[in-house]
């Protein structure tokens, strides 16, 4: 038995590992690498191992970073199922045709602009592809043993995080490997708690995105109130760059909540992302996976303006007066956003909010940084819009969490292999967990290989 990582080492995005059972190849995850240009290379060199040669690929949620590469998967000749739970699939419906859209867009804007060596420049995959690759799926529940051959077995467990989110158990040959994904935080104010570990794990594979932080005390919604009572003061508009799945779901809760409680004025609140509308009615559909009540749901809905269409999303910047615009992606990479942010952004009364992880190389990272501009449509934008970060909405675990989630356990696995983070954070983590734990602690790099003995 063997693993490779093939993706998320020293780095938060492109999970993908491969376990070899024998004869018998799984892919855990298959996401995009996203950020600097280096990393997007990574999503155009041919993948480490022949896609026909993979059996199955066993998917922990749906973010981008951990789904995105399936329909180049399936282009480039796999044939084999798609294992992953209900609401997954269901996010994965619009989340990989999106996906495709946007790629389709930036090499036609490559195209007419002359902005890449190739010609004609070309998407990943495109959108019918990316249909195609959802016949692939298989939706698995939680808690039930799936028996890939006679020696794999695996089980999907809650982990919090977003609708559908697992972290997997392996049982290989009498191993049992742990593939944590993205674990969800304890107080998360709509998802539940990730479950606890099982005992005797003897390989583990975990997540480190905040493996260096410790999330802030403050309440989210404090911050989120001072800072839109501010720019309302000044007249200005909040822009709020939110991922469509998880993020966009708890921004709008804080806001219903301040909304609820007229600690905020009634302002318009515009939802201008077809994925965040999608998302967001999900939780009317699964609420056994989450706190909210079915009424809050309906409540949180009928509170927001959903402008699916792209005439209506024009329509917002003509509007005058204060008011929250909340769009897709959340690292400002790309979609609508990127029309608010180049509207918004020149004038100092307006506020850009970035309520996530920005991972380098991205835009989200260079507004964050203070830079003073962007490059938007190869247009340089000036930033003087006052920018706020909240970074205790994160729905991954910090260290200290992650050190509790990983106390549950009963002893000591083999090897803990750290990955998904940047190497700082891994190292970070790499020491709490020697120092608290005593354990044996590996940082892999990209295409490492390890046995399982």
């Amino acid at each position: 038995m063997k693993i490779k990582f093939l993706g998320a080492a020293k780095t938060v995005t492109g999970s993908k590992y491969l376990v070899t059972v024998d004869t018998n190849r799984y892919l855990i995850d298959c996401g995009l690498f996203q950020g600097n240009h280096d990393l997007r290379r990574r999503n155009w060199n041919p993948l480490p191992v022949n896609p026909k040669e993979i059996d199955s690929v066993l998917l922990t949620h749906a973010h981008i970073d951990h789904s995105g590469y399936l329909p180049l998967l399936v282009k480039n000749g796999f044939k084999g199922k798609i294992y992953a739970t209900e609401a997954s699939y269901e996010l994965c419906k619009i989340l990989l045709p999106d996906s495709a859209h946007l790629q389709e867009e930036e090499a036609t804007f490559a195209n007419k602009y002359h902005l890449s060596k190739h010609s004609p420049a070309l998407p990943l995959y495109n959108v019918v592809e990316a249909y195609k690759t959802l016949n692939h799926f298989k939706v698995i529940p939680f808690a039930q043993d799936i028996v890939l051959n006679k020696h794999v077995h695996v089980t999907w467990h809650p982990a919090g995080h977003i609708l559908g989110a697992a972290f997997l158990e392996l049982r290989l040959h009498g191993q049992r490997i742990i593939f944590s994904g993205d674990l969800g935080r304890d107080n998360d104010p709509i998802m539940y708690p990730p479950k606890l570990p099982p005992n005797n794990i003897d390989y583990l594979i975990i997540e480190s995105t905040y493996g260096n932080r410790e999330h802030k005390k403050i309440d989210p919604q404090t911050e989120l109130s001072k800072i839109i009572n501010d720019t309302i003061a000044n007249e200005g508009v909040i822009v709020i760059p939110a991922f469509a799945v998880g993020r966009i779901q708890s921004v709008l809760y804080y806001l219903y909540m301040l909304k609820n409680s007229k600690q905020i004025p009634d302002i318009p609140i515009y939802l201008d992302s077809p994925m965040g509308i999608y998302s967001t009615n999900l939780l009317c559909h699964f609420t056994h996976e989450h706190r909210l009540s079915p009424d809050i749901c309906q409540n949180i809905a009928n509170m927001v303006i959903y402008t699916p269409t792209p005439d209506e999303s024009k329509e917002i910047n003509r509007s005058k007066g204060s008011k929250i615009i909340i769009s897709a992606g959340g690292m400002v990479n790309g979609g609508r956003v990127l029309h608010h942010i180049k509207y918004y952004a020149p004038d100092a009364k307006n506020a850009i909010l970035l309520t996530g992880f920005q991972a380098p190389g991205t835009r989200g990272q260079i507004i964050e940084s203070g830079h003073g501009n962007t490059k938007i449509f190869n247009e340089v934008i000036p930033v003087r819009a006052k920018i706020h970060s909240i970074s205790n909405m994160s729905a991954h675990v910090d260290y200290i969490e992650m050190l509790h989630w990983l106390s549950h356990t009963n002893q000591a696995p083999k090897k803990t292999f750290i990955t998904h983070g940047e190497s700082f954070a891994a190292e970070a983590l790499k020491r709490t967990i020697e120092s608290k734990l005593n354990w044996n602690c590996i940082i892999p790099d990209y295409l490492d290989e390890y046995e399982i003995k």
